[in-house]
């Protein structure tokens, strides 16, 4: 292996490489397309395209791909080589700038929500110059957004990168009222903690429930679970060591910052995490780790498993999206400052969140909406299905205090006067880390922990970025016209707090009696997927993708009628796994044992009358009437699936929710009551013990 240094980066078309393979003119203005948005023009795009498929040529590359990701919520690529036939039987490597900037990849069979028709084909992919360019199993991948022939986005980037420009647009309105000359943009930054299983991949390929569906749809409790709490930051396996070295070397090469990795809380439950990068970036890396990780466990023998509740009665895994905003110039604009205007233009942000969080509970709810992660919400181990933000005591107490008018008694310290241009110095972790909310503030940054490990993270972020930017936008307007800056800026401030301050909660999660108290306050409480998709095309939330530029409402609409029908696929999956695992199997190992069983009784009989065989015969009678229960009970579920597919697809995942995955739920509680009764040798798939106990 070469040091990190020289790994890091090494398959990347970076601004290094650019600056050593392109002519001086050619490099700056695709420097002002990354960082100004400026168009690119044809000349330097041939330029461009040439120089990188020379770099790609080198490294061995014969084909490229545009790399995007569709609505199915995981990447897709078609690939093409660079050879172009001369002189009848000779060929060359040539990639031009129009191959380069746009694509043509056949789109019919993309999930569209009804924005094309599906005899429709045509569809462009269009090169994303902010995202950089890397090689992946010898193949140049240039990532790119995802468009329909009329225009409409049809991938996950596309309105991303819209929502980053609508938040730059209004943050810089605010900070050129600060006085701010120098930044020139405002990203958002995201570094998304990534958490998965591991275990052993031939255990896993005699799990059909894990192969089809991603979870264990059956598995009685193992002896020992997660109850010792002595596999959270325990010494790391041999075996899973080894994964991580070549995982962080495979990321390495593609330029992404693995930082943290750590044994979680569950048996066989790890987690990864990178340092933060722009957003859009961050989306693209973190769609890669997700990818790595499975072929880096295949090589070692084992399978990553990102389901969100892969085993029950265990944690399951979560993304943690860590989020902030920061100009070109570095400044974290959610970090507060030395000086009152500084601290006054970070209470400025930091209420702006406040408000659009309250404002958009929905919305944020609706981003990390699945059939996966609704097993995870509230289940004592990921934040309640309630959205609310952590802020932590001093904070809120500061606050408070700005609300009231009153005086802020800093602990341990002098009495300051919190006004609008006065904040006490906060300490760097002012905060403490509330695990059982959604959306913490942890010194600098939000952490929004509701995703779901496998959630590619553009639609989250994508509502938040649009979110704040619509309040930032009504912030701008008033402080614009405002005749007393310093006087509207306090009265902004206070109302804001003053007006949505429900939503801070710093208290646990978990607790019966929150649930009661956000009802009081008004909150919304949406379970399910099912419960929190109609949100999503409510006329005020359309109005506001709109104003926006960030979706369209058509777009609007698709997106939910995806994630509507997909809740409906998996959940039919499911179902249809489960019937297939009972009849193909469970029932027939159960026969078996009872018929070996009964075999067992005749013959004890048949040598001496006295033995009673209570063992067997007890056995036997309690199987027997298992299976039987079984058995009627997947009788119920067939009847469920045949009732599928009638009505709106509102009306389709709420008979999901309703029938089928009621009925799952009970035909599981039977089946798992027979595994433990049924002799190991007879047993047809390996045990929760096996799977989670497998990786030594």
């Amino acid at each position: 292996m070469s040091t990190v240094p020289e790994l890091f980066g090494s398959q990347v078309f970076n601004e290094t490489v650019m600056k050593a393979r392109l002519p001086k003119d050619t490099f700056k203005a695709l420097m002002k397309t990354r960082k100004e948005g400026q168009p690119l023009v044809s000349d330097v795009a041939n330029v461009v395209a040439n120089a990188m498929k020379d770099w790609a040529v080198e490294k061995g590359c014969t084909h490229y791909t545009h790399w995007f990701q569709p609505m199915t919520g995981i990447t897709a690529e078609k690939h093409d080589s660079f050879i172009y036939p001369v002189d009848g039987e000779k060929v060359i490597m040539e990639f031009s700038g129009k191959e380069l900037v746009k694509g043509e990849p056949d789109a019919s069979s993309f999930p569209s929500g009804g924005l094309r028709a599906t005899f429709e084909a045509r569809g462009y992919t269009a090169w994303d110059p902010t995202s950089d360019a890397f090689i992946k199993d010898d193949t140049l991948c240039i990532p790119t957004a995802f468009c329909s022939y009329g225009g409409e986005a049809l991938d996950k980037k596309t309105p991303l990168l819209r929502a980053m420009n609508a938040l730059n647009k209004q943050a810089m309105r605010i900070l050129r009222l600060f006085g701010n000359t120098t930044a020139q943009r405002v990203n958002t930054t995201v570094g998304p903690e990534q958490e998965y299983f591991l275990i052993d991949r031939e255990l896993y390929l005699n799990r059909r429930d894990l192969v089809y569906t991603g979870r264990t749809l059956f598995g009685a409790e193992p002896p020992k679970g997660q109850e010792m709490e002595d596999h959270y930051f325990g010494v790391i396996k041999p075996r899973v060591k080894a994964f991580m070295k070549d995982l962080n070397e495979e990321l390495w090469k593609l330029g992404i910052l693995a930082k943290t990795e750590h044994n979680e809380v569950a048996p066989a439950q790890h987690e990864l995490a990178p340092i933060f990068t722009g957003t859009n970036i961050a989306a693209d890396h973190n769609q890669l780790t997700m990818e790595i990780m499975k072929k880096v466990a295949a090589k070692h023998g084992m399978a990553c498993l990102l389901h969100e509740k892969p085993f029950d009665g265990v944690n399951g895994s979560g993304k943690h999206n860590n989020w902030s905003m920061a100009t070109d110039t570095g400044v974290n604009l959610l970090d507060p400052g030395d000086s009152p205007r500084e601290n006054a233009q970070f209470l400025l942000f930091l209420v702006a969140v406040l408000e659009a969080v309250d404002e958009h509970q929905d919305l944020l709810r609706i981003s990390v909406a699945s059939a996966g992660n609704d097993h995870r919400l509230g289940a004592n181990e990921a934040p309640p299905a309630i959205i609310s933000i952590f802020l932590g005591d001093e904070l809120t107490a500061v606050l408070d205090s700005i609300e009231q008018g009153k005086h802020y008694a800093q602990k341990d310290k002098e009495v300051l006067t919190v006004g609008v241009d006065e904040l006490p110095p906060l300490s760097k972790d002012a905060t403490d880390r509330n695990r059982t909310s959604p959306f913490a503030f942890t010194g600098n940054r939000f952490e929004f922990r509701s995703l779901g490990s496998t959630v590619s993270i553009a639609c989250p972020n994508m509502m938040l970025n649009t979110i704040v930017a619509d309040v930032l936008e009504k912030y701008a307007d008033r402080l614009e016209k405002a005749k007393d800056f310093t006087k509207e800026l306090n009265v902004i401030i206070h109302d804001a707090y003053h007006d949505h301050k429900r939503i801070v909660f710093n208290g646990d999660g978990y607790t019966d009696e929150w649930i009661a108290e956000a009802k009081k306050r008004g909150l919304l409480n949406l379970p399910s997927t099912a419960d929190a998709l109609p949100y999503y095309t409510r006329p005020e939330n359309v109005k506001l993708f709109e104003h926006h530029g960030v979706l369209a409402k058509d777009e609007v609409f698709s997106r939910r009628d995806i994630q509507l029908e997909n809740y409906a696929k998996q959940l039919h999956i499911e179902a249809l796994t489960m019937v297939d695992m009972i009849y193909k199997d469970i029932l027939p190992a159960a026969g078996k044992y009872m018929k070996d069983l009964s075999e067992e009784v005749a013959t004890k009989t048949s040598v001496c009358a006295g033995i009673s065989a209570e063992f067997e015969k007890d056995t036997l009678k309690e199987l027997s009437a298992l299976s039987d229960s079984l058995y009627k009970e997947t009788k119920t579920l067939q009847k469920a699936i045949a009732g599928e597919g009638k009505g709106s697809v509102q009306e389709q995942a709420e008979y999901a929710r309703n029938a089928l995955f009621t009925q799952m739920e009970k035909t599981r509680k039977v089946a798992d009551q027979i595994e433990p009764k049924v002799g190991k040798t007879y047993w047809p798939y390996p045990t929760y013990g096996d799977l989670l106990f497998s990786v030594l």
